[in-house]
Order: C-alpha cells, then sequence, then structure tokens
C-alpha cells in the first residue's frame, strides 16, 4: 500500500502542470494507481444548429470517446454526469434547443445525469431568457439554475438570469453563496464544481480585459470559497494550452469548445485560424478518494488525447501547483533540432520561406512561430507570426510563411518558436537574395515598414 501511495503521489508531482504531448497515448503513471470515484465530461459552447449540423453530430461524438474511456477503466466504468457550460445552441431558436437535446438525450446511458446552463449570449439570441430557461426545462427536465449531489460532490450551476438585461442577477449571487456554504458545511474538504457560462476575469486564458471574454459577477464570491472549482466556457480557448488551468483562492477550468477555436494573440483578439471550425474538445474529469482530481482533454474529430493533468485535492488551498506563475516557472522555451534550416522559394517581391517544425523542451506545446525578414543593414522590413496546430491532436511537421512587398535586396529570413508564456528558441536563420522594386518605390516601402514597426511598438504598449 505504501509503495502504491508512493508512487501515485510521485506521478502528481511530475505531471502537475504539465501536460502531455498531442496525440499521445495515455499516460502510464496515471492508470494504474489513479481510482476514481466519480466521472464527468466537462464542455461548453456546442452551438447546435437548426439544420445539417455538424455540431451536433460531435456530442455523441464526444459522448463516445467518454464512454469508451470509461469502460476502458476497470477499477471504475461509470460515467457520471455530462456538463455543458452554456451556449448549448448557436441561434437560441426552439429548433436549435429541439435538436440539441435529440443529441444529447441520445447519447446519454443509464446513470449519466446531465448537467447543463443556458448562456446569455446564443441561447438567448431569439427568445427571452425567461422563456429560454422555461423551454430548456420543458426538454431536459432540469431547473437553469440547480445544486445536486453525485456521489457525494456538489454540482452548482447558474445559467444566464430571467432579466435580459443582467448576466447574472443579486437574486441568483445570493443564491450562489447560500448554496456554497451549504455544500462546504457538509464537507470542507472535497471539491465543490461550478458551473456558468463566461470565464471569470484574469484567470483562465481568454478571461483578460482585452481577450473580452471573462466577467466579474462572481468575483467577491469565490475568492472566499478555495473548495471551488470552476468550469466555464464562452472563449473558445484550447482547452491543452497551459493558461487555460488557474489557480489562485480558488481553481478554474477553461473548457474550450465543441464547436470551433480562438485566440488571443499580440494585439489580436478573437482570432479564429482557417481551421477552426474543424476543432472539438472536451475535458474527461476523475477524482479519487483523496479528492484528487485528473483532467484529460481529448480532441474529438480525432478521438485522441491533448492533454492531461494531474492535481493535488483542489479543496485544500495550500495544493497551488497550477498558479500560472509556478507554471510558467516550471516551463521552458522550445528549440529547433540541430541542423535545422529554412527552406526558402523567392519569387518577385517575396519569398515562401519553411521550417521543420520545434521541439517543447518540456511537456507544453509550441503555441506560435514568429518569422522575420531583415535586409543587409539589419532593419527588419517584415515580420508576422505563424499558429501551428497545437489545438488540435494532428501532426503539423513543417511550418511555413510567405513574405510579401519586399523590396529587391539580400535579406536575413529568421524563425522563432515560442511558448504560451512567450519564451522563444534561439533562431533558425538564412540568407536570400529577392528580386523586387528599385528605386523611389523600394525607399518608400522601406520608410512604410519603419513606421508599421513604431506603430505597432506603440500600441503594444497600450
Amino acid at each position: 500500500m505504501k509503495k502504491i501511495l508512493c508512487l501515485f503521489l510521485a506521478a502528481v508531482f511530475v505531471l502537475a502542470g504539465a501536460g502531455v504531448a498531442a496525440g499521445a497515448d495515455e499516460a502510464p503513471a496515471a492508470q494504474g494507481e489513479f481510482v476514481p470515484v466519480i466521472r464527468f465530461v466537462a464542455s461548453s459552447d456546442t452551438h447546435v444548429k437548426e439544420d445539417d449540423d455538424t455540431n451536433a453530430k460531435r456530442i455523441p461524438m464526444m459522448m463516445e470517446i467518454a464512454y469508451a474511456r470509461a469502460q476502458a477503466d476497470p477499477s471504475y466504468t461509470n460515467l457520471d454526469a455530462l456538463i455543458v457550460a452554456g451556449d448549448l445552441t448557436d441561434q437560441g431558436t426552439k429548433k436549435c434547443f429541439d435538436n440539441f437535446w435529440e443529441a444529447v438525450s441520445g447519447s446519454l446511458r443509464d446513470g449519466t445525469r446531465f448537467l447543463g446552463v443556458a448562456a446569455k449570449n446564443h441561447d438567448g439570441w431569439n427568445m427571452s431568457r425567461r422563456d429560454v430557461h422555461e423551454y430548456y426545462k420543458s426538454l431536459t427536465g432540469n431547473d437553469p439554475d440547480f445544486h445536486v449531489v453525485i456521489n457525494g460532490f456538489h454540482f452548482i450551476g447558474l445559467s444566464a438570469s430571467d432579466d435580459d438585461a443582467q448576466h447574472y442577477d443579486s437574486k441568483q449571487l445570493s443564491w450562489l453563496k447560500e448554496q456554497f456554504d451549504a455544500a462546504i458545511k457538509e464537507d470542507p474538504n472535497k471539491p465543490v464544481f461550478f458551473i456558468h457560462h463566461e470565464h471569470n476575469r484574469d484567470t483562465v486564458y481568454g478571461s483578460s480585459f482585452f481577450d473580452g471574454w471573462g466577467i466579474t459577477n462572481f468575483k467577491s464570491i469565490l475568492n472566499n470559497y478555495p473548495q471551488v472549482v470552476d468550469f466555464s466556457g464562452h472563449s473558445h480557448y484550447p482547452l491543452n494550452d497551459p493558461r487555460s488551468v488557474w489557480q489562485g483562492k480558488y481553481t478554474a477550468i477553461g473548457t474550450g469548445a465543441i464547436y470551433y477555436s480562438e485566440f488571443t494573440i499580440d494585439e489580436s483578439r478573437a482570432y479564429d485560424p482557417p481551421d477552426c471550425a474543424e476543432t472539438a474538445t472536451f475535458w474527461l474529469v476523475e477524482l479519487d478518494a483523496s479528492n484528487n482530481m485528473r483532467l484529460r482533454g481529448y480532441d474529438v474529430n480525432e478521438n485522441k488525447l491533448l492533454v492531461e493533468y494531474m492535481m493535488k485535492n483542489p479543496a485544500d488551498p495550500a495544493n497551488r501547483d497550477f498558479a500560472q506563475d509556478k507554471i510558467k516557472a516550471k516551463s521552458s522555451a522550445p528549440a529547433f533540432a540541430p541542423g535545422t534550416q529554412i527552406q526558402t522559394e523567392p519569387q518577385f517581391g517575396g519569398c515562401k520561406a519553411t521550417v521543420h517544425k520545434a521541439d517543447s523542451t518540456d511537456t507544453m506545446p509550441v503555441t506560435l512561430y514568429r518569422f522575420y525578414a531583415k535586409n543587409s543593414l539589419g532593419i527588419t522590413l517584415a515580420k508576422d507570426w505563424v499558429l501551428p496546430d497545437y489545438y488540435r491532436a494532428i501532426e503539423q511537421d513543417e511550418i511555413e510563411y510567405t513574405f510579401e512587398n519586399l523590396p529587391a535586396g539580400e535579406y536575413t529570413i529568421s524563425v522563432v518558436a515560442e511558448n504560451a508564456y512567450g519564451m522563444q528558441s534561439p533562431s533558425v536563420e538564412t540568407k536570400v537574395t529577392l528580386e523586387g522594386e528599385t528605386g523611389i518605390k523600394a525607399v518608400l516601402m522601406v520608410l512604410t515598414s519603419f513606421f508599421k514597426g513604431i506603430i505597432d511598438f506603440v500600441v503594444h504598449l497600450f
């Protein structure tokens, strides 16, 4: 028994703040020693539409993955609940809700409880929120605000207020505090799960004021309850980004999305990559008898594991291994393999640059590549970033970018790889001679690039 406990604790310390690589098999250290006493799906932003809907089809796909993982665990085969943290529908019509519930109810097996909340956002587009709540309850049999207990764990959910002018009203906030007090009185050492749609401001990736997807309604309440584990969506920011799990006075977890992924990169907020609609992710959450929590994030379309975390009992305020400053301190810059070269294809006024992907030097993904073009005087005439597909369980071996509108001359093309915390690899460089504009047009192009760089710098400061 002592040996098993030591192995488990070792696994906890190794995995705390770290994730497995995209598409990897289940981590062996997390299989044998962790015995769940509860298991549930945590998802959001299903955005089910009225007609011919890919999103609705992803719900049974998600549940098949979750049930398969549950059945593969001989120590505990149950899947106890399905959480959907708002934006159940895309347009908020009765037809959308009908399609959503048809997909959910057709996917649930005996013993799995549905726990969903309706959001202020898409769920309220075509009906008053009071009508949304009434129709939701008529379909699901669930109250839009709920407090249920499953296997001794408390789940508390808040839908958007009946008042269309508010996210959440004062009556709801008072009720929420009462529910937290009751749950914690029963067992102050056990996590309490809170489900709502919008992130809490300045917690997980996507929740900052600049990102635009965070709210402050719950801050004064949550700061008093270290036992809370908060699940929220709304941003669609990727769940396998290390910034999507946060610990401070409580624990917050971003749920990704069943429909599309979004990002903030430098001054670009709400950036949607070209393949964003092809993404669908969810968490499979488990806790053991000591309240330690295992989080496994899956790519629905690829049926592969994206990331796995092991978290020591989050109800204990002494357990804060996922505080962002701690995760950042454990992370390290990516690195290109020795001998990596940039392949260039010159063309008039520019060139295509291709480089083999960099490697992570920890367990976190490479989240960005930055490309630069400097002229013979060392002046950067062009720069841009490329977002790799780290948010999907697919292999992307080559990273490419095409420079355009460069004047004729000799250039140094360079690339750096970057992690979620801005730590950069040593650069890979190559020289190339380009044909392009000369004379006054070339001078104007250089001046335009120079002043654009100054503007970008000033914007970044503010």
